[in-house]
């Protein structure tokens, strides 16, 4: 090979390079630190676009119907406050909900709570009871059952639950250290976030710019494609997600009622928080709901099983398909693949974010096989199985 001048600085950089990377290796342990460092700098900068993407979408909602018409579109001072006044209604819409669930569903989940451990232990010799009386043939399991004192296990776990809140409550200056850095990176973030929503066409145009800089026109637009897929992608998902949560707890919540469910309004609030977790959430708060009525009466947990089935048939056949609609766009195989996922490496927040992001995936890996077909001249509608 000969050695001329543009040879020479392509092995300097090859030296350079691999004698960088022999420097992280070695000193890996300094390097995740430096990260680690580097994560929590701008860790408040990251949860500021989280919540600027969360406030984007009602106050897109609110200046879209309010500010959009004809009559305040002709409107100079109108177009001003659009955008502010937007953004204050959309701050005071989730004010509001933070405030019911403070002053309506958590008192009346402490009243539940309370009526629980009164519950819970009326219920344990009727159980003692009931398994005797079915397992009467079977001395082992009778005699299991009557030496199990199940109220001293209650109260071993609530004692360690007391001792551990006690430890923790002694540790003053630790929980007001967190609480002080964690009150501080949420004003950073929030006002990160108020930025960003209120300037985001001037911010969409110095990316743009940026990016115009550095790269090639077509691969900007390749990029600029991506972001605009995988914004509408996860926005149409968490709005629709969270629609679609707050129908069926409401649902489950009347429909309780009518019946004279006990238990009513903390099973339809848990079945709405769960049913943000895509697949799995709604039985999860089957699960619990007709554990609490089994407590109380057996026959009414069949009952509020067999409820919940015609509710999840309900809203699965005309609700959701109407609320979220094909907005994903993920055949249900891949969506169980994204949950499992999701959920083994980030838990339930994984769970979330996996299904948009395998969406988008999905979609840009489908549409480069397309293109690779139209290439070959191939027709996708001949190839069958």
């Amino acid at each position: 090979m000969e050695l001329n001048k543009e040879t020479i600085k392509k092995l300097q950089g090859l030296i350079l390079f691999t004698a960088f990377v022999v420097v992280l290796l070695v000193n890996y342990k300094s390097v995740f630190q430096v990260l680690k460092v580097g994560f929590n700098i701008i860790f408040p900068f990251i949860l500021g676009a989280v919540l600027a993407f969360i406030i984007n979408a009602p106050m897109q909602f609110f200046e879209r119907h309010l500010f959009k018409n004809e009559k305040m579109t002709n409107k100079k001072a109108a177009q001003k406050i659009a955008r502010p006044a937007s953004l204050l209604i959309a701050l005071l819409a989730i004010i509001a909900v933070i405030m019911i669930v403070i002053f309506v569903v958590v008192p009346e989940l402490g009243k539940t709570f309370a009526s629980l451990g009164k519950t819970i232990s009326e219920f344990i010799p009727v159980l003692q009871d009931q398994i005797n009386h079915l397992f009467k043939n079977e001395n082992f399991i009778t005699q299991w059952v009557d030496n199990l004192d199940l109220q001293k296990t209650i109260n071993t776990a609530v004692d360690f639950l007391k001792n551990g809140v006690g430890d923790v409550l002694n540790s003053t200056y630790t929980i007001a250290k967190s609480v002080v850095n964690g009150l501080t990176t949420f004003f950073i973030s929030f006002v990160f976030a108020c930025y960003i929503v209120l300037q985001k066409e001037k911010l969409e145009v110095q990316i743009k710019k940026v990016f115009y800089a550095f790269f090639k026109e077509k691969t900007v637009k390749k990029i600029l494609s991506v972001c605009s897929l995988a914004y509408h992608t996860f926005l149409n998902f968490l709005t629709g997600q969270c629609v679609e949560a707050v129908i069926l707890g409401s649902m489950f919540f009347v429909a309780m009622s009518i019946f004279r469910f006990p238990y009513a309004l903390l099973v339809g609030v848990l079945i709405a928080f769960t049913a943000l977790i895509p697949i799995f959430g709604a039985f999860i708060g089957c699960a619990v709901g007709a554990f609490l009525l089994l407590m109380v009466d057996p026959v009414k947990a069949v009952a509020f099983v067999v409820m919940f089935l015609v509710l999840q048939q309900v809203e699965g056949n005309f609700i959701y398909p109407h609320v979220v609609g094909n907005s994903v766009g993920l055949p249900s195989i891949w969506v169980l693949v994204a949950v499992s996922l999701g959920g083994s490496l980030m838990g339930v927040a994984g769970m979330l974010i996996f299904i948009p992001a395998t969406s988008v995936v999905y979609k840009l890996f489908r549409g480069y096989v397309y293109k690779r077909l139209h290439d070959k001249q191939i027709d996708e509608t001949t190839i069958t199985s």
